[in-house]
């Protein structure tokens, strides 16, 4: 018997995950018990939390943090390298940071035979890696170091256009549809002509660019960045195909959070699998996997922060026909920083108004799109789609877009979320009830925060939450918080 800690600090969303022979104990994020967004530590209500599943026998830790310091002062580069955490007498060992990606994904695969693809700005060198994963062995192939870098040109253009690189490039991904990528396109794919080769080093941002005039320039280069960006994922994903001969795709690091141009990884592979959490944060269940050195017995994201209660399937379904809104919060906290249903708003997708209620509520600009959660059995009837997205990973056309109008955004596309009763039966349930009155098995679904702020976590921030904003928490059967 053995139980693991994985950490991951000193990057931009510290986190921690608890593994007991092979199963996910728990896995949550700094920033929502900080109530600090992306938090770089982590902190003993996290730990005390992490630690009530367990006594670990191991800490595994993400990335190897003197090779990282030896990074920053040869090449250079912004971050720290000192973990500040630690238990006295409990043994510990270190990862690096693209092998605790690739362990992260594969050993929460369903695969035996895959390709792993490990795309980020940077870990302690490594920008890109190309591992295979037969049985339980994970092999390196293929890497590429800094600073060529598929992240960091992203998170540059971030910048350029007035948004935080690190923490705003899904803002930039929606900006995208709103814009004519044919405008910039030359000077933007000038940056990164190929997908090892770029003009300069990134992480000095783009400083070379001709003045941004208008908020239609920014939509523009939003649009062009993320043409180039597809493109050269669409050669190096190919390329990493033609390298290993596997059908079957792993695909990890903060480049797997780009939903518009994961979809297109569907022509290249018969199979692909993107763990919930393909970011750093969720590295710390990366290093405890590779510790474990097996698969992990993954049966969903719902690992953070107990609130305790039964789904309330039907305040959700009540609540959404009377006002078009509810918040819900209940059960534990979604692992990855998107809501799935237990710390989410979900809202009427057939209001033409709703889109722009919600993002008042949350304080987001109003061009913002949002998400459709849709039973798993209806999706191809309303999305072109013909594989699941439990996790909003994948961008599709929507089929019927006049009936759900508040969750198709501007060039006719959705995130989708398709859920099944195994993987959330409190969430399929009111989808169920509410397509019954209706005849639309699809809500809107998004994350249960304010712009700039973690998502809900607790009991006390449920309470916070309703002493300033209009829509109660809904938490179990016939009670609030308040």
């Amino acid at each position: 018997m053995s139980i693991i800690l994985g950490i991951n600090e000193t990057s931009h969303d510290a986190s921690v995950s608890l593994i007991k022979d092979g199963e996910v104990l728990f896995a949550g994020h700094a920033e929502r018990y900080s109530k600090q967004k992306n938090d770089w530590y982590v902190n003993d209500s996290l730990i005390q939390d992490a630690l009530s599943y367990g006594t670990p026998d191991h800490i595994a830790y993400y990335e190897k943090p003197l090779l990282k310091a030896s990074r920053l002062f040869i090449r250079g580069g912004a971050g720290d390298w000192k973990p500040k955490f630690n238990i006295p007498g409990v043994p510990r060992k270190s990862f690096s940071h693209h092998y605790s990606h690739a362990c992260a994904g594969y050993y929460t695969s369903y695969f035996n035979d895959a390709v792993i693809v490990v795309l980020d700005a940077i870990g302690e060198y490594n920008t890109s890696t190309i591992w295979v994963g037969e049985g339980e062995k994970i092999k390196l192939k293929y890497k590429q170091n800094y600073p060529v870098s598929f992240g960091l040109f992203y998170s540059a253009f971030t910048k350029l256009i007035g948004l935080m690189p690190n923490q705003e490039e899904y803002i930039m991904m929606g900006m995208a549809a709103y814009g004519d990528w044919t405008r910039y396109y030359k000077e933007v794919d000038s940056y990164f002509p190929q997908y090892d080769q770029q003009k300069y080093n990134f992480h000095k941002g783009i400083y070379d660019w001709q003045t941004i005039i208008t908020e239609q320039d920014r939509f523009d280069i939003a649009a062009a960045v993320q043409m180039v960006y597809e493109q050269r994922l669409n050669q190096f994903m190919r390329m990493a195909k033609d390298l290993t001969g596997k059908n079957n795709l792993v695909f990890m690091g903060g480049c797997a959070l780009n939903s518009s141009a994961n979809t297109l990884l569907w022509n290249i592979f018969d199979m692909i699998w993107i763990m919930p959490n393909p970011g750093d944060a969720g590295s710390s269940l990366g290093a405890a996997a590779a510790l474990y050195g097996k698969h992990l017995e993954w049966k969903g994201p719902y690992l953070g922060y107990d609130m305790g209660g039964k789904y309330p399937v039907q305040e959700i379904v009540d609540g959404i026909l009377k006002d078009g809104i509810v918040a819900v919060a209940t059960g534990r906290a979604e692992y990855g920083p998107r809501a799935l249903g237990n710390r989410s708003i979900l809202a009427d997708p057939r209001d033409p108004l709703i889109k722009d209620k919600v993002n008042l509520i949350k304080q987001r600009e109003l061009f913002r799109p949002f998400a459709p959660v849709v039973m798993a059995e209806h999706a191809s009837k309303w999305f072109d789609m013909d594989f699941e997205s439990p996790y909003m990973q994948y961008t599709v056309k929507c089929l019927q877009p006049h009936k759900i109008p508040s969750v198709v955004h501007e060039d006719g596309t959705s995130r989708v979320q398709t859920v099944t009763i195994k993987q959330h039966r409190g969430l399929y349930m009111a989808l169920n009830k509410f397509y019954l009155q209706t005849g639309v098995p699809i809500f809107l679904n998004t994350s249960l925060n304010i712009k700039g702020q973690p998502l809900l976590n607790d009991e006390q921030d449920a309470i916070d939450w309703q002493a300033h904003y209009k829509y109660n928490i809904v938490m179990s059967p016939n009670s609030s918080v308040g």
